[in-house]
């Protein structure tokens, strides 16, 4: 797809950046929505403000011609069938960025028909919420009922980069942090047993490029992974053997039976209805746009990713809740000084000291 105007709402994140960066060497004008300020660059413009205010948005969408819209954003159900005519009307193509998530436990390898939760699934509980993995299908279902097919929803499973490097539910700034600043690392059985899927995010940035301003992509569903698996064991594994180069010893270590998320009711969707699943993707959709054994090796990638990573550690921590968790299972202590604010201080002192050990 060339020089073209493109409009990418939400696009700063780990595969967010990598899209826009292709998209750009193409010579396309691309349009990036942020919250924060970012100057521009070659062939791409950011506009400051948030994509879910209405009001933002309405000043944006009429801006250009757009020739495709990728929104990466993530909605309520309800936002997004209020937007949704609003979006399609604005775009020869509007790419949907959905989730993996949204299948249920499929064996031996999803396919894009293979059941989803919000179809599959008969827990009432979890169907009464619009936990992610369901607002993302309610909202494809919402696009599929829409008169305009031109749409095309993007699946991505989990995706690692220089800047994101999960272990099971955690991301980075929950055990590597640890790691790096002399605490215990603590993982659970129940989900190193399982098998995963991880790409590279630069990969899932050049398929859905593929599919940008491809007419037989309009009114159809593609997940973005590479073609192999392996085991949250060995994932794990290979985190452990960099970092032991890294800091000259190995990083102390908790293995515990069960993640202690499954015992937070905001928090155990995520382990019930994926992590404890086993993920294989078969890749044939989008076979037909990008050649995915062309995709980076993930031990190889991940592990590239976390070599560049150390060369410059820099962490985001939003809360330091689940922090004062897994110290209250190892019985550890975060500094003071490491927690930004009093309130922030606070928080910690009360979740370590209130919540049982596992």
């Amino acid at each position: 797809m060339n020089k073209n105007l493109i409009l990418v709402l939400g696009g700063t994140g780990a595969m967010g950046k990598h899209v826009v960066k292709l998209l750009s060497q193409s010579e396309n004008q691309v349009f990036v929505t942020s919250r924060s300020f970012h100057k521009d660059e070659t062939n791409i413009h950011y506009l400051q403000g948030n994509a879910k205010n209405a009001q933002f948005l309405a000043s944006i969408l009429p801006m250009h011609p757009w020739d495709a819209i990728v929104d990466f954003m993530i909605y309520g159900t309800h936002d997004f069938e209020e937007r949704i005519d609003q979006l399609l009307s604005s775009t020869r193509q509007y790419v949907f960025i959905s989730s993996s998530r949204v299948y249920a436990d499929t064996q031996p390898a999803i396919a894009e028909s293979s059941p989803r939760l919000l179809d599959a699934c008969h827990d009432s509980t979890y169907l009464s919420t619009d936990e992610y993995a369901l607002s993302k299908a309610r909202e494809e279902d919402i696009l599929r009922r829409h008169e305009k097919k031109n749409w095309t929803i993007v699946r991505p499973y989990i995706t690692y980069s220089e800047q994101r490097l999960q272990l099971g539910v955690l991301e980075k700034e929950y055990w590597l942090y640890q790691a790096l600043h002399g605490r215990t690392i603590v993982f659970s059985q129940d989900i190193a047993r399982r098998t995963t899927t991880m790409t590279y995010g630069y990969d899932v940035a050049r398929g859905i490029a593929a599919l940008l301003g491809r007419k037989e992509a309009l009114g159809r569903v593609f997940h973005i992974t590479v073609d192999e698996s392996h085991t949250w064991q060995e994932i794990f594994d290979l985190y452990i053997r960099v970092l032991t180069e890294h800091l000259g010893h190995a990083p102390k270590m908790k293995m515990i039976s069960k993640n202690p998320r499954i015992d937070i009711p905001t928090s155990k969707w995520q382990v019930l209805y994926d992590r404890y699943y086993d993920r294989r993707f078969d890749n044939t959709a989008i076979k037909e746009f990008i050649n995915t054994t062309t995709f980076t090796p993930t031990l190889q990638g991940i592990e590239q990713c976390l070599r560049d990573f150390l060369k410059n550690p820099s962490f985001h921590i939003n809360g330091w809740g689940e922090h004062a968790m897994y110290d209250r299972i190892t019985g550890e202590w975060t500094p003071w000084k490491e927690i930004p604010t009093w309130e922030q201080r606070l928080k910690y002192f009360l979740r370590r000291t209130i919540l049982p050990k596992h």
